[in-house]
């Protein structure tokens, strides 16, 4: 499976990170509280064991995405 992480700081110590499955052009957004130190190496542990966001949410945060790829429910 090809994965793509994409981020975005809400706050030093809140991140939400897009999961996009490339193969199957599908997508799902995390959220969780990190260190704040390296969010590029904060963010597989947010995909990991973040909380899901709703749709209605993370399409305001990833605008992009949630024009190219369906949704993962």
């Amino acid at each position: 499976m090809s994965e793509i992480l994409v981020t975005r700081a809400l706050a030093s110590r809140v991140l939400v990170v897009a999961v996009i499955n490339d193969d199957i052009k599908d997508w799902a957004a995390f959220i969780d509280a990190v260190p704040g130190k390296n969010h590029e190496q904060e963010k597989a542990e947010v995909a990991r064991v973040g909380n899901k966001l709703p749709f209605e949410i993370a399409k305001l945060i990833f605008p992009q995405i949630a024009s190219e790829f369906q949704w993962r429910y």
